[in-house]
């Protein structure tokens, strides 16, 4: 039998396999990209001699014609005159483990494709897509140009073009260089709930990643939301490291376009570069586009991990847990020797991994007594996390220890001494802004930290951006309005439902949150009697311990709590785990009630809160976890009272369980799958 020469084989076998999820229009010079179920596509076009892309979803447009481009202190690309090539590359498959995330095992099957632009002057620069079920991910790829082997990459073209019916659920980018100190950003404002198109932001500087967007398409109901004929859009970037300046979304104009903003020249005092400075070829980080009909694909997704690699080897195998936090509720005055051994005390009697030491303890105890407390820790099976200023060259802070982490030779002595004294990992605070002079130091940190086998927390700082997957080390970034807010102000207190029942939703799909919270004091406070008061039953503050994922809890636990907390809710602190093997949205709406489930091991962990002004009943299915009818649980629930009480229930005979959830309640159940 007569048979082609290989290289038409080849070809004829790219050609084929091109078809199976490509479908290209010579003569419209336009690309459609698909998910691996179908459902998502992704089209790209030189319409009008521009790069453009936009998003469709089950065969709606959810975002609408957007522009690809990117300025260098070369040339600007994107911005005229560009035609199309295509490049066929290949189907991605993979499986990996994550030991800090919303699952241990993940598969990731996308489609991707590298599109070249080349403009009338014959310069180039390619947008490399990948497409997953429910998710988008673009990166530019800027070539070599002409002998340049090195440019400063300016600013992007990159827009979101979002339908006008649209609304937002957003994090306003604050002034730099403004707040406590001139701390600011740290990522750190109140969110702004169901926003229409062209409403500005507080501070007209654009908004923190993630952003999460609500295309309407359905009709509004009295108590309820018909999410039949609407979707979830949820805008982030991931792959950020030395090599990159963060990002932002900037404002959103009237009919609903949002640009790519790099950071502001006022952070970090100043000093660095707005921009990104790059070796040729080079890579942007990953814009990522999270889509569905409902919030699942939203609160599941697992892109800001897919598509990252780990950067280094772990030097230790890191152990994650529990800890006690003393600055919490006791505050600066707390960080002496009595006050730490009470601290301590408590985490041994937990049963808790860890106890985390806050600031000004090198200048209250000093390295000597710091020693004998961690020798004292050790003993009792509980390992000690020390607090450091990162610096304090870009802000006013005075909390110490200062100078330690910014310098090479400063940070490595300091280090190697935690290392020989057993410490276990450390909270840096006080970053600078989202410069790429400010991403060198937080992965210099965390690669030091790898060298001498301790973990790394991140306070006052950027959101993480695949992170988990790319330092070994790396254990949770704040980068919310965390628990520390609850004592500042009253305020803080009457939302934090309303904000517990957005985290799941945005900011804690992308990354760890370390939030410190679960408070069973009454009253913030050492003495439980002065100070803001919580509004929210103990239930609820035990669902947030699983609603709000980081593989190092800090809890906001205190000595007394052993003696005035509830017996059942101790129980279920002592047991409650900090990592997953899956997790499950059941149901839920930002800023108004949520339901979710994460399973450790064989048990499944049913966590839920309301903020809504009337109580939350639920039927909630077992089957949705695999549960047979008549499955027993440990039920942890507060009454409309918010009085709070534990008891083992059963689902009904067809696998029901009655939810009942008041405001600022919460409920959580615990379920053993193997029983």
């Amino acid at each position: 039998m007569k048979r082609f020469p290989r290289t038409a084989r080849k070809a004829v076998f790219i050609c084929l396999s091109l078809m199976a999820f490509i479908s290209v229009s010579l003569y419209a010079e336009t690309l459609t990209l698909s998910s691996p179920d179908g459902l998502t596509v992704v089209t790209i076009t030189d319409a009008n001699h521009r790069a453009e892309y936009s998003v469709a979803y089950n065969g709606t447009t959810v975002i609408e014609p957007s522009l690809l481009g990117v300025t260098t202190n070369i040339c600007s690309l994107g911005d005229g005159n560009e035609h199309i090539q295509v490049h066929f590359e290949r189907r991605i498959q993979q499986t990996y483990h994550l030991d800090r995330g919303k699952r241990s095992t993940i598969h990731y099957t996308a489609n991707q494709s590298t599109v070249t632009f080349i403009d009338s002057e014959s310069r180039s620069f390619a947008v490399q897509f990948r497409v997953s079920d429910n998710n988008v991910a673009f990166r530019y790829t800027i070539p070599q140009q002409d002998y340049r082997r090195a440019c400063t990459v300016l600013s992007e073209m990159t827009t979101f073009n979002f339908p006008t019916t649209t609304t937002s659920f957003l994090c306003p980018q604050a002034e730099p260089m403004t707040g406590w100190k001139r701390t600011k950003p740290s990522y750190e404002e109140e969110y702004v709930a169901e926003a229409p198109m062209g409403t500005p932001s507080l501070y007209k500087r654009g908004y923190t990643f993630p952003c999460l967007f609500h295309v309407h398409g359905g009709v509004r109901l009295a108590s309820r939301y018909d999410l039949s004929d609407t979707y979830w859009v949820l805008i982030s970037e991931t792959g950020v490291s030395s090599h990159y300046c963060a990002s932002r979304l900037s404002e959103g104009t009237d009919d609903g376009v949002f640009g790519i903003c790099y950071p502001m020249p006022e952070e970090n005092d100043g000093f660095g570069s707005t921009g990104a400075q790059i070796s040729l070829p080079g890579y942007t980080p990953w814009r990522t586009i999270t889509v569905g009909n409902t919030l699942k694909p939203i609160v599941e997704t697992t892109i800001p991990f897919d598509l990252v690699s780990p950067l280094y080897e772990p030097s230790t195998e890191y152990k994650y847990g529990r800890g006690t936090w003393s600055w919490m509720l006791w505050d600066d005055a707390s960080i002496n020797e009595e006050d730490l051994h009470a601290y301590v005390d408590l985490s041994a009697a937990m049963g808790w991994e860890y106890c985390l030491i806050d600031n000004f303890w090198d200048i209250n105890l000093g390295k000597k007594k710091m020693e004998e407390l961690i020798s004292y820790a050790r003993d009792k099976g509980v390992g000690i996390f020390l607090w450091y200023n990162s610096a304090g060259t870009w802000n006013d802070t005075s909390q110490s220890p200062y100078d330690c982490m910014h310098n090479a030779i400063t940070r490595k002595q300091e280090m190697r001494w935690m290392r020989d004294n057993g410490v276990k990992g450390i909270k840096v605070d006080f970053w600078g802004g989202d410069k790429q002079e400010t991403m060198r130091l937080y992965e210099d940190v965390l690669s030091d930290a790898n060298d001498y086998g301790l973990m790394v927390i991140f306070h006052g700082c950027t959101l993480p951006r695949g992170w988990e997957r790319m330092y070994p080390n790396y254990v949770g970034s704040e980068a919310v309005l965390a628990s520390e807010n609850l004592k500042f102000s009253q305020h803080s207190d009457d939302m934090e439902a309303f904000n517990a029942c957005l985290h799941p939703f945005i900011r804690n799909t992308v990354g760890c949150m370390e939030f410190g919270g679960t408070i069973l004091n009454h009253n913030l406070s050492r003495d439980n009697i002065h100070g803001t008061h919580r509004v929210t039953g103990d239930a609820f503050e035990l669902a947030t311990a699983v609603l709000f994922q980081n593989p190092i809890q800090n809890f906001a636990l205190t000595p007394n709590n052993l003696e005035d907390a509830p017996a059942d809710a101790l129980a279920f602190m002592r047991e409650v785990p900090t990592t997953w093997d899956d997790t499950q949205f059941i149901d839920g709406y930002p800023g108004k009630f949520v339901i979710l489930a994460r399973r450790h091991a064989d048990k499944w962990y049913v966590a839920a809160v309301n903020a809504e002004p009337t109580p939350l009943s639920y039927n909630f299915d077992g089957a949705l976890l695999g549960l047979t009818p008549k499955t027993k649980a440990r039920s942890y629930t507060d009454d409309k009272k918010l009085t709070f009480s534990a008891q083992d229930i059963k689902s009904d005979k067809k696998g029901i369980f009655k939810l009942s959830v008041p405001t600022n309640g919460g409920t959580v159940l615990v379920i053993d799958a193997a029983e």
